[in-house]
């Protein structure tokens, strides 16, 4: 994992890593999760971009306050870490909630946004999974200090010790104990339940994006999603690929909710040839006459 680096942003502290150098390429993690997830994909993308993983407000080693953790506020914090950073312009890329997230950053500061990427992106559709909807619900506040207790969770951290000790990991698997072992604290386990209860109820999802997708239609977007992905099915990638039937559709088979540390070469490579491919079509597209 790289060097975490630190600013205050708003009053409280926010956590990021900043890699390499060049167009700018910002990576927004999911619910629970922080900027380790792109641990696998911040190396080999710093070697042709600069690379800005933050680990959003409540999340990972940022701040986790009594604050404000709807998708604007997270919209807003981001463009002030861009203004901190010097950095005019940059590719989103968004999973799960960071979709959620990076959607509506695209909808308010358009103009800070080169391209889009949602990979396995929250807002674009009701379906979530039942864990969620249940942790959504009132007095899960009470249910949460239970269900991860530090002896579950030091007896999980010697059975993944043992596993990897005989070349058994899951990365999919490594993620969601992740998130499960983070809400052994309690900031954390508050955080988490004002971020998923501002976008997520017991029906589902309650924050769609789909009807602002055509807002910015020159703003180019890639969808990756993984084939399996049972936290947000892969049909929402497809009502995505619907309202912008411009956008670029990438199916994993085989692959759960995180392709980043499932398939995290492919991932960057997808990243890469997006990028590239799109600086292509400007250059050749003919300049407008005068």
């Amino acid at each position: 994992m790289g060097e975490l680096k630190y600013l205050e942003l708003h009053g409280n502290r926010l956590a990021y890593q900043d890699e390499g150098q060049g167009d700018a390429i910002l990576l927004l993690h999911g619910m629970a999760g922080s900027s380790q997830t792109w641990r696998s994909v911040i190396r080999p993308l710093s070697r042709k971009y600069r690379v800005i993983a933050p680990d959003l407000l409540g999340h990972g080693s940022s701040a986790k306050p009594r604050s404000d953790y709807s998708l604007g506020a997270f919209a807003v914090l981001l463009r002030d870490l861009l203004d901190e950073l010097g950095v005019a312009r940059a590719t989103i890329v968004g999973h799960s909630l960071g979709g959620g997230v990076a959607m509506q950053f695209v909808y308010q500061h358009p103009d800070y946004c080169e391209r889009l990427v949602l990979i396995g992106s929250g807002g674009l559709g009701p379906d979530v999974g039942w864990t969620l909807r249940l942790l959504s619900a009132p007095g899960a506040e009470l249910i949460m200090p239970i269900i991860a207790p530090q002896p579950v969770l030091t007896a999980g951290e010697k059975v993944r010790s043992w596993f990897a000790k005989m070349g058994i990991e899951s990365p999919r698997g490594g993620e969601i104990w992740n998130a499960y072992s983070s809400f052994s604290d309690a900031e954390t386990r508050q955080a988490f339940l004002r971020t998923l209860r501002s976008v997520v109820d017991y029906r589902g999802q309650a924050v769609s994006a789909l009807n602002r997708l055509n807002v910015r239609a020159d703003i180019p977007i890639m969808a990756i999603w993984g084939e399996r992905d049972a936290i947000i099915p892969v049909q929402h990638a497809y009502a995505a690929l619907e309202a912008r039937p411009d956008a670029r559709l990438e199916v994993m088979a085989g692959v759960g909710h995180f392709p980043q540390v499932e398939r995290p070469t492919e991932v960057v490579d997808l990243i890469d040839d997006f990028i590239t491919s799109q600086r292509a079509a400007e250059i050749e597209q003919p300049a407008t006459p005068v």
